[in-house]
């Protein structure tokens, strides 16, 4: 869209600040229910959103998507009155990063609007109209006019947003790396266990790199699970998160096995590790922005910074015990993350120590019965082959890559990443030896045969 004077601008517009709980709709209205989906790739940069809408129905949609967890760096504001309303508020005051409008205006009357909304935007503004017409004809009038977007109501939430990022899109959204989160549903769940073997089974199998970061900063074990010296990672990197960039996160990295990094915990009492709810989030842009994976093996407590990185990550993974506390805990950790996260799939869950002998014990069945989520994985007792793999510094599939547990945290790793193994196909090796052999011969090497 053209300013209001028609000046070449490189900067964007100041910020507006706004809160997006005052634009809550006080009256009931219908809403349309998103698909439940993974969104990797999806960011929205820190801009400033201002919303017009026209019908409740949209209205609902559009409130839902500005607090939906994707959106916390966005500072979005709703108005009623579509564009006569925006055109009005404009003419008095700058324009955001982004104005999203919706009419229910003719196909005439809305392009008109929008020429109209051109002559008080600011250079740099963008625009994504919401209408109530299906016309190629008016679609391409829409582009001529500079609009960023155009979505047909009724509108979902999780496509505007999905529309938001495609308007921001750099190129660098496939560079951004995935987070998955883990948490123990009690302490001595084996959360910490499962999160380093699955972040060392991402890197060996599919060869990309995985950034582990130990949260537990008082009492965090990944050093000891991977045999190397305990550092000060990550207790360094958020010491003054102001400061924390590129070079300095991979200098506080520490190389465990190959395409594998550890940002340790200090496991240090002589501290206090009391984290600002929105520590973290610096740290994960730092590290998301250097590896395709980053795994967050975080502790067993409910902090706001806690609460806030979980609600962030994009995957999450619960592993919980057979048992009553286990079951209960669990249960209160899906129905808190369902709420804050409702246009994501809910997390995962992973039910480890299963079968310890003589011990009264939730069958499977009715655990995810109870918690209406069924696990990703069920890890039977193996003790042995645990224990061996702690005490030795070493992962489950060092110990033994036949036992359950290894081919569970297999399938783990293959369903949070949506990859899957590539094995050597038996025939292309095969032609490569008659390959080879037939050169042999060629060149008078004579039998394949060892010369006795």
């Amino acid at each position: 869209m053209t300013d209001r004077n028609s000046a070449q601008a490189n900067d964007l517009p100041r910020a507006w600040s706004a809160n997006a709980a005052e634009a809550r709709l006080s009256h009931q209205v219908p809403v349309i229910e998103p698909s439940v989906r993974p969104r990797e790739g999806i960011r929205i940069p820190k801009i400033a959103i201002d919303v017009f809408w026209d019908s409740p129905q949209v209205a609902a949609s559009l409130d839902r998507m500005a607090v939906d967890r994707v959106m916390s760096g966005a500072r979005v504001n709703l108005r009623q009155g579509g564009i006569a309303a925006a055109i009005d508020h404009y003419e008095q005051a700058p324009t955001p990063n982004l104005v999203v409008v919706e009419s229910r205006s003719s196909a005439s009357a809305f392009l008109v609007e929008l020429d109209r909304l051109a002559e008080v935007c600011d250079a740099g503004t963008k625009v994504l109209a919401i209408g109530h017409i299906n016309d190629i004809v008016f679609y391409r009038g829409l582009l001529e006019r500079g609009v960023s977007d155009y979505m047909l109501a009724p509108v979902d939430p999780v496509a505007v947003i999905e529309g938001i990022s495609r308007i921001y899109g750099d190129g660098n959204a496939e560079k951004l790396g995935q987070v998955y989160a883990f948490i123990g549903a009690k302490g001595g769940s084996g959360s910490s266990t499962i999160a380093h073997n699955v972040a060392w089974t991402i890197a060996r199998r599919f060869s990309s790199g995985v950034v582990l970061a130990d949260m537990d900063l008082p009492f965090g074990t990944a050093s000891l699970d991977f045999n190397v010296d305990q550092g000060q990672g990550v207790a360094e990197a958020i010491k003054d998160i102001g400061r924390l960039d590129s070079v300095l996160f991979d200098r506080l990295l520490m190389k465990c096995r190959d395409n594998l990094s550890l940002l340790s915990a200090p496991a240090e009492l002589n501290s206090h590790y009391d984290l600002e709810e929105r520590t973290v989030e610096r740290l994960l842009e730092v590290a998301q922005s250097s590896v395709p994976f980053v795994i967050l093996d975080m502790p067993h407590l409910w902090t706001k910074w806690s609460r806030n990185t979980l609600v962030s990550a994009d995957e999450i993974v619960i592993t919980a015990t057979p048992d009553l506390a286990s079951l209960r805990n669990a249960r209160n950790l899906v129905d808190i993350l369902r709420q804050a996260r409702p246009h994501d799939p809910p997390p995962k869950l992973v039910l480890n120590q299963v079968g310890v002998p003589k011990r009264p014990e939730i069958k499977p069945d009715d655990f995810a019965k109870a918690l209406q989520l069924q696990p990703l994985a069920v890890i039977p007792f193996e003790a042995s082959q645990f224990g061996t793999a702690a005490n030795k510094g070493q992962m489950i599939a060092d110990v033994s890559t036949k036992g359950q547990a290894s081919k569970a945290i297999g399938l783990i790793a293959e369903a949070l990443t949506g990859r899957q193994e590539q094995k050597s196909s038996p025939r292309k090796l095969f032609g490569l030896g008659s390959l080879l052999t037939g050169l042999r011969r060629k060149s008078g090497g004579g039998s394949a045969k060892k010369a006795t």
